[in-house]
Parts: structure tokens; C-alpha cells; sequence
């Protein structure tokens, strides 16, 4: 695949008609404004035809980052160095936003571009206009041969790239090689819908190395009991399953991308309860659609462009509302349910019908109902239920266990597909499943169960580790955390600044970086986090670092309600004393649960309640791509609130495990 719009050799470039290289670049550029473009290349050829006199190798011309959909300026493969030149005609500042979007294309390349992972990445940015400056060459905290930019202007980019050349100690790189390189890029949620809904696939966005789960081989085996559906008059019934972050969002987003038009019969929508998810995508969708349209000089209103985007992505109670309002069977002949085991139970769809809806007879469970909705259709109808292991958070939400009983109870024809991971211990179905051995037309399949996480690329087994610290499994702990500690950085510490300032240290370029503590953490105060202080999701995950309101600048902080199926590159966890661990001859070592009400704690006894905050720190500790800092706050002796005594424990449980301390 030929990623530039323009590649050749240094010798090649050096020797061809500046008006020929001119040519070939305006002739792939696929935007409208040309003028801009074309002044911008007319000065980096003027530019690079001096600089590059000296040098062999091969330089490239608008080399595309598709997870980003961006292209960097230019990339040089010189000797022992990848180069990436980001140009600013006429500037004489290093502004900000440059910094970051070359730091972007160099970590970019470091992370997703296979034959990159080891070799010297140098960003530079070039601000023709600026004043020169000392050329200082800096290793990250990564210490994964990835520099901090470099600001240089025309005079001085001769010498960035001699110090560049010079700096690194790798070997010479086989240019051949590197460009047959698999580009394997992990997007985030937000990255991926943006990427589906502009008209690519999953296999553009997803991993196809070895040890990652190849999401296409899920989406065809959904696909094919769409059609099989479809063709034979069927109904069916589809449980996926997958770890946490390992694409289960990705792959129902790809199904209703595929089936996005209304008037197609496999008309699909992606309906989701998780109302905090639904404003990101739709928000982020919308923006991202709206400057690329205005890119292109195409006039387009952002409120069309939204409301479009809302009839591809939806929150699940809206679907519910149509349906009550009108009897007859909607108008998708497929739905798919995100974090389906969120679904209400019976007593509470039951009130909620009754206070919200006035309907106070209501008698079936919100599973029951949606199969009810879709079992409207004469003719076939399929449902996706997206199920994540140890994820309900929330009291009221029945786990996968009631889809289960409700087609048991009401639905004997339906076909039901089943992850062969759904009797696993944390989708608590295991007994409930048996009763579907009497049963006609029930399928496990292995295809159905996405077992490696994308989200944290660095290392797959995180779920892994956060899951054995839970059950505390210290032997386990000790022996994940072995295996993945150098590709996936967890340090602790006690103290909050401390734990912030790591957090910058590690985010590089637009790397987003946030605080996350449990929804019962009320004695953090003292450490000005305010857990009952409403956050707008929309302005903390997609505004920039200069918006107070961003995740970026640490003061507003995501509860589990907040992040769930969302994630960041780098998070910090802040402990509180709600999830303490005591120890006593009867039990042992074990989590205490507690919430904090009035003036003092109350002790959780409902196991059901004491399993929702057990997953509260599950999906809390599960949201970092990259890394995360744990805070474990000291405590204070002249608070009766919070006592040392509540907090050391934890520290000691975790630092015996071996996390690094900070």
C-alpha cells in the first residue's frame, strides 16, 4: 500500500522537476482548497531540495496516519532516524496545537506502525519564520526512542536532523522493511465511530497481528445470522461477549454503520443505556463529520448532521418510548443492545413505568419488553445483546440472566446465539443457561466472545490483572503484573500531586489523560474532589486542554456512571475508604463496602449492593490504553472520616503485589 501522496528516493527527489513533484501531489490531493496546499508544498520542496543535499534515504510527502485520518507534512528515513517534518509556512511561533499534532504523528507511528515499534522517531516541528534557537534533543519518559519535539526554522533544520542522526544508537534501517510494515492501529471508541460512520470498516481500524482478536471474523458471524434471518423468516437472538475494552462497542457500531439506511429492510440502530457514551459518540460524530464537510467546502448545517447521526446511534429509552407510543412493530429489523446486562429488572421498570410513564400494570422486565418490541415483526427480526463480564454498576439493572428467563418464559421460537464464554463466572448465568438445554435452536459459538482487550494495547491482560486484584489472587497478581509492567506503567502512590504530575509526564502530544474515583468516594473532599459535582461528559472527554471543564486539567473528575464504556489514554485512580479491606478470623483478608452518608459511613450489606461497587472499581481500573497512577490517600488522624486506618490496608495490599511506587 502506497500511504504517500509522493515517496522517492532522497537521490530521486533531489534530481526531479520541482514542477513534476507539484504535479503529482495536487493530483492525489482528493480537498478542495488547493491554493493553501499548493503554497505550503511549494515552500517544503524549495526548502528540502537544499537541506536534503547531504543525505540518503527516502523521503515521503503527505504520509497518511489513518486511526487519525491525518497526513503528516513530511517523512524522512535517513540512515538510523525516522524524521517527521511538520512545516508552518510563514509562522514565527511554535504554537501549541503544532507541538502536539507532531508529537501525535511520531507516537502514532511508534504504537501502530509494526515496523516502527523499535526504531528512533524524532518529531520536528519547522516554523519557517521563527527566530532561531538552541536545538535540544530529549528522550521522554517512555525511554521508547521517541524525542520531545524539536523547533527548528529553515537555517536550523540541517542541524536537527545532523543531532538526530547523531543521537540515535540504533542501527541502520532497512527501508524496504520498513514500509511492508503492518500498520495495526487500536482506535479508541470515540476514533472508531468517527472512522465507521465516514465510510470505512472494521478491518480498516482493527489489529490483524496474532495475538489480537480479529473483530471481523465477530462482525461476519453476526452478519450472517442477519441474512440467514433475513432469508429464512427467522428470529434470533445474539449474545456477544468479550473482556473489557476488547470491542464489543466496535463491532455493534459496525454492524449499524453497515446498515445505516432506512430504507434498506436490514435497517439497523445501535442502542445503547449508557446515556453518557451516546452524547460522546453522537457529539463526536457530529463535530468530526461537520469539519470535514467544511473542509471540503461542502455547506452543511451541524444541526442536520446531528440529528442524523441520532437516528444511527440512540439511547436505549427512546427506542422504548416509540415503541409504547406505538404498537406496531418498529421500523429496525435489527437492534443492537450495548451492555444489554444493564437492563432493568422487573420491580424497577415496573416503578418506572408506573411514575414516569403512568402505566401502573406493567408487569415484565425491560429484556422482556425489548424482545417484546421486536417480536412485533411478521416476518423476522434479530437482536444483538453486547454483554460485558462484571460490569453492572447500578442497583435495578437485571444482568444478562433475565434475557435468559424472558425468552424462556414468552419466546420458545426464537433462535438464540451464544457466546461459548457466557457461562463464564463474571456474566453470572451460568445456572439460568442450563435451562436452555430443553430447548430447540440454541447455538454456542466461539466467534461470538472477543477475549483480547484493544483498549489497553500496551498490554492485553489488564482486565486480567484488575480481575485477580479484585478476587485477591495476590500469586496471580504478582504473575500478571510480571508480564506486563513494562509495556504498561501502573505505579501508586499517596499523594494527589504527585499522581497528577505523572500523568503529564506520560501523556504525549493530544494524549488524553483524566482523574476517576468511585461514585461513593464522599471523603475525598479534603483533596478538592467533589464526586457529586455534575459533569458534562461532552466537554471532559472531547474539549481540549485549555477548556477548564476537559479531563485534561484535573479538576473535574469521571465516576463509573460517567466513564463506563469510554475510556482515556492515561487515568489516575483516586482510592476512597468506600472499598477498604479488613481482615478477621472468619473471612480473612476481603473488601469491606461502605457509603457515606449524613456525617459518617454506613456499612453495604446487600450483596448485590457490595457486587455494583466491586464493578465500580473494575471499570474504574480498566480505562486506561496506556497506563494509570492509583492514589491512595494517607488519611488524616484528627478526621474521624478518615482515618489512616482506612487506607493503609489498601496501600500495603497493593504495594505487596509489586506496583511501583511513587
Amino acid at each position: 500500500m502506497d500511504r504517500a501522496y509522493y515517496s522517492a528516493t532522497i537521490e530521486q527527489f533531489l534530481a526531479t522537476n520541482t514542477d513534476e513533484i507539484f504535479g503529482i501531489l495536487s493530483q492525489m490531493n482528493q480537498f478542495t482548497q488547493l491554493q493553501q496546499a499548493n503554497y505550503a508544498w511549494a515552500q517544503e520542496i524549495e526548502i528540502l531540495k537544499q537541506v536534503l543535499i547531504p543525505y540518503k534515504g527516502k523521503i515521503y510527502f503527505e504520509y497518511t496516519i489513518p486511526r487519525m485520518g491525518k497526513r503528516i507534512d513530511v517523512l524522512l528515513v535517513i540512515s538510523n532516524a525516522i524524521l517527521v517534518l511538520e512545516f508552518k509556512a510563514g509562522e514565527k511561533e511554535f504554537a501549541a496545537h503544532a507541538i502536539d499534532q507532531v508529537w501525535d504523528y511520531a507516537v502514532e507511528l511508534k504504537n501502530f506502525h509494526e515496523s516502527s515499534h523499535n526504531l528512533f522517531i524524532a518529531p520536528i516541528l519547522i516554523a519557517t519564520q521563527a527566530k532561531s534557537r538552541e536545538i535540544y534533543l530529549v528522550e521522554t519518559a517512555h525511554n521508547d526512542d521517541v524525542l520531545y519535539p524539536i523547533f527548528c526554522n529553515t537555517k536550523t533544520l540541517s542541524l536537527a536532523i545532523d543531532k538526530c542522526l547523531e543521537y540515535s544508537s540504533k542501527d541502520s534501517i532497512d527501508i524496504r522493511m520498513w514500509e511492508e510494515g503492518r500498520y495495526c492501529p487500536t482506535p479508541t471508541i470515540i476514533e472508531a465511530a468517527s472512522v465507521l460512520y465516514n465510510g470505512h470498516s472494521v478491518e480498516d481500524i482493527s489489529r490483524s497481528d496474532a495475538s489480537a482478536i480479529n473483530l471481523t471474523q465477530t462482525s461476519d458471524a453476526i452478519s450472517e445470522i442477519i441474512e440467514r434471518s433475513q432469508k429464512e423468516s427467522l428470529k434470533s437472538i445474539c449474545f456477544l461477549t468479550g473482556v473489557p475494552g476488547a470491542g464489543k462497542t466496535l463491532v455493534g457500531l459496525n454492524i449499524a454503520n453497515k446498515h445505516r439506511d432506512v430504507d434498506n429492510e436490514l435497517y439497523s440502530v445501535f442502542l445503547s443505556g449508557n446515556g453518557p457514551l451516546v452524547a460522546v459518540l453522537i457529539e463526536a460524530l457530529t463535530r468530526d463529520k461537520y469539519a470535514l464537510d467544511r473542509q471540503n467546502n461542502h455547506g452543511v448545517r451541524k444541526e442536520d448532521i446531528r440529528t442524523k447521526v441520532k437516528s444511527f446511534i440512540q439511547i436505549i429509552h427512546h427506542f422504548r418510548d416509540e415503541c409504547l407510543k406505538d404498537p406496531g412493530p418498529p421500523i429496525e429489523h435489527v437492534t443492537l443492545f450495548d451492555e444489554a446486562q444493564r437492563a432493568w429488572n422487573l420491580d424497577m421498570t415496573r416503578n418506572f413505568m408506573a411514575r414516569k410513564k403512568q402505566r401502573p400494570n406493567f408487569n415484565i422486565s425491560e429484556p422482556e419488553y425489548l424482545i417484546s418490541c421486536m417480536d412485533r415483526h411478521q416476518d423476522w427480526a434479530v437482536i444483538v445483546c453486547l454483554v460485558g463480564g462484571g460490569q453492572e454498576i447500578n442497583t435495578g439493572e437485571a444482568g444478562i440472566g433475565e434475557w435468559i428467563e424472558s425468552l424462556n418464559r414468552s419466546y420458545p421460537d426464537w433462535h438464540v446465539h451464544i457466546s461459548s464464554r457466557l457461562t463464564d463466572e463474571e456474566y453470572s448465568a451460568r445456572g439460568v443457561l442450563d435451562k436452555l438445554n430443553a430447548r430447540k435452536n440454541v447455538f454456542y459459538k466461539d466467534d461470538l466472545h472477543l477475549a483480547v482487550s484493544m483498549r489497553s494495547f500496551r498490554a492485553e491482560n489488564v482486565s486480567t490483572l484488575v480481575k485477580q486484584v479484585l478476587d485477591m489472587d495476590v500469586a496471580e497478581a504478582k504473575k500478571t503484573l510480571s508480564e506486563l509492567q513494562d509495556k504498561y506503567p501502573i505505579a501508586i502512590t499517596r499523594n494527589l500531586q504527585t499522581a497528577k504530575q505523572w500523568l503529564k509526564d506520560h501523556a504525549r502530544g493530544t494524549e488524553r489523560y483524566g482523574m476517576v474515583v468511585s461514585s461513593q468516594a464522599e471523603r475525598l473532599k479534603p483533596h478538592a474532589i467533589f464526586v457529586k459535582q455534575e459533569v458534562n461528559p461532552v466537554h471532559w472527554f472531547l474539549n481540549n486542554k485549555d477548556d477548564v471543564r476537559s479531563s485534561y486539567y484535573l479538576e473535574d473528575v469521571a465516576t463509573e456512571f460517567l466513564i463506563q464504556g469510554l475510556e482515556l489514554d492515561w487515568v489516575c485512580v483516586t482510592w476512597d475508604a468506600d472499598f477498604r479491606i479488613k481482615e478477621d478470623k472468619s473471612h480473612g483478608k476481603h473488601w469491606d463496602h461502605w457509603s457515606f452518608r449524613g456525617n459518617k459511613w454506613q456499612r453495604i450489606l446487600k450483596e448485590d449492593r457490595q457486587q455494583y461497587q466491586k464493578n465500580a472499581y473494575r471499570v474504574l481500573l480498566t480505562r486506561a490504553r496506556q497506563g494509570m497512577v492509583i492514589v491512595i490517600p494517607e488519611g488524616d488522624d484528627n478526621d474521624r472520616t478518615r482515618p489512616p486506618d482506612y487506607y493503609d490496608p489498601i496501600w500495603q495490599y497493593l504495594v505487596s503485589i509489586g506496583f511501583d511506587t511513587i
